[in-house]
């Protein structure tokens, strides 16, 4: 009888490539320590060949409660849970997201950011390396999370990650103090080693849509629609337009189709004109400098990078009541941001058709 032999497959835990930094915010801090603790423990668990329901219901979490211990770098007692581990492990791989570099950014660097000036309320923070975005959500955008986040798996697996909705890399409840606070993981729009001249949020409205003297007085405000027609601005994209137009289309029949309406197309422009002597990375390869990078070159004066963000509104409503209250207010006709997700779809996708050129 010839000899049985099996093999016995080494995991080694993941490792950053710095040392794990804690942050001086408790839950900064929590938050790095659970992404290190997470990601280790899904390295050591195999990779599935299909998603499977059950995935998106999966969770896995960590209680720890420590006694005159560790109190310099952490709270004596906190709750990391981690929403859909295997479901975000798949994500992060169709979004070429490497594990290595996903927890070299948020734990090898203090995370900066903090209180959000946008009417959603939630805090953004960014990454040291400025590679990723973490959101602090609300409990009704979780629960809207949860409601598409099936459908907006398989649409990124349809597409083949060709799209400009956001990357979501993972997500986390964070537990200190008794204070819950849920936070997503995405990939940034801003390109890393190339500086940002311009930065619009466009939702095509008019109503409200101009940045406020206190945005502008920014190193770099976050403008709005008027602001873009009142600077006569266009996106040369050359070739890709009609590329563009079709995947901005299908993205945005997407959240109409799942009853989503108040995101945001996010431009971020750099004039190569203005730059200054080792502004740019040389190291950077320009094109594949970022996920939502769009023909480049079509414009030899500018480069831009686009996607769409927050996602995550209902049309709910409290939603429909701000539209009547709205519409009583500024008339029928006013551009007003809350409105229906079909009309809200059409309007977005009419306001960039003419801002093309």
């Amino acid at each position: 009888m010839s000899e049985v032999k099996s093999k016995i497959k080494r995991v080694s835990a993941l490792k950053q490539r710095g040392k794990v930094l804690r942050d001086t915010n408790p839950l900064l801090a929590v938050f790095q320590w659970g992404c290190n603790h997470m990601m280790n423990e899904a390295e050591l668990v195999s990779d599935q060949p299909l998603i499977l329901d059950r995935d998106f219901k999966a969770f896995s979490k960590v209680q720890v409660h420590n006694q005159y211990y560790n109190e310099q770098e952490l709270p004596n007692k906190f709750k990391v849970k981690e929403y859909c581990p295997v479901v975000f492990k798949s994500l992060r791989h169709r979004f070429g997201e490497d594990p290595a570099d996903y927890l070299t950014s948020i734990c090898d660097g203090q995370i900066y950011g903090g209180k959000s000036t946008g009417k959603g309320g939630g805090d953004i923070y960014y990454t040291h390396d400025h590679r990723l975005v973490i959101k602090t959500l609300a409990k009704e955008e979780v629960a809207s999370f949860h409601h598409t986040f099936k459908q907006y798996y398989s649409y990124i697996v349809e597409c083949d990650g060709d799209t400009l909705l956001a990357r979501y890399l993972g997500m986390y409840r964070i537990t200190v103090h008794e204070k819950e606070t849920y936070m997503v993981v995405m990939n940034s729009i801003r390109p890393v080693g190339i500086p940002t001249h311009r930065l619009y949020d466009l939702k095509g409205s008019k109503v409200d849509r101009k940045a406020s003297d206190k945005e502008r007085a920014k190193d770099l405000p976050c403008l709005k629609d008027i602001d873009f027609e009142e600077a006569q601005e266009r996106l040369y994209l050359g070739g890709d337009t009609e590329t563009f137009k079709e995947t901005l289309k299908r993205d945005v029949q997407f959240l109409e189709k799942h009853n989503l309406m108040d995101y945001s197309l996010l431009v971020a422009i750099h004039d190569c004109n203005e730059q200054t002597p080792g502004e740019i990375d040389r190291d950077v390869d320009v094109y594949h400098v970022g996920p939502h990078a769009k023909d480049l070159k079509a414009d030899p004066k500018r480069l831009y990078f686009i996607g769409i963000i927050d996602v995550l509104t209902v049309y709910s409503t409290r939603k429909r009541a701000a539209h009547a209250a709205k519409t009583a207010k500024h008339g029928a006709r006013a551009e007003i941001s809350t409105v229906k997700p079909d009309q809200y779809a059409k309007r977005l996708l009419e306001f960039v058709s003419s801002m093309l050129a």
